[in-house]
């Protein structure tokens, strides 16, 4: 299987929305919005074309990640990072390393791009490959109650997030 991950474009939004809704279908830990959140991500100051991401199989989007900027919050200071949501893979295409291409994809363009470090709220036993670990190790919060194992962060850059603490704060269209 020749998989291509490449720049979403404009003219692959309503595929990749579709792709996402069905991705999420059967989640049981889903509130089968995430289609609507990508499309307003989009056209939010969070966006970063560069970093939304689709998979292609045979010419067909099969796969998109989001990187969207977010903050890390601690009193009077600010600390940029990103934030890796959704990821989606149409479910013929899932368990296949399509996802795992997408985000190390999206890591790598994010170090590139100058970013240090991404959090993700995810699978606690799929997300440590890719370095995540728990932000509870620097001290960082979800802005809501979660498992603390869910709530990961990985450094793009060594040491990025010492001395950085705080609680993060999505992009509005998170909690619309």
């Amino acid at each position: 299987m020749n998989i291509i991950i490449r720049q979403e474009t404009k003219d692959d939004y309503k595929i990749t929305e579709t792709v996402v809704e069905k991705a999420f279908g059967n989640e049981k830990h889903s509130n089968h919005s995430e289609q609507f959140l990508v499309a307003e991500l989009r056209k939010g100051n969070v966006f970063i074309p560069e970093l939304s991401i689709v998979a292609e199989v045979d010419r067909k989007i099969v796969g998109h990640a989001m990187f969207t900027k977010l903050l890390i919050k601690n009193g009077d200071k600010n600390y940029a990072s990103l934030a890796l949501a959704p990821v989606s893979v149409l479910p013929g295409f899932q368990n296949q390393g399509i996802g795992s291409k997408m985000i190390l994809y999206g890591l790598n363009l994010s170090k590139e791009l100058g970013f240090k470090s991404v959090i993700v709220l995810g699978h606690e036993k799929y997300y440590p490959r890719f370095g995540f670990k728990p932000a509870s190790k620097w001290g960082i919060k979800a802005p809501y109650d979660v498992p603390n194992e869910a709530f990961m962060a990985v450094e793009l850059e060594k040491d990025a997030l010492d001395n950085v603490a705080g609680t993060v704060v999505y992009g509005k269209e998170f909690s619309e």
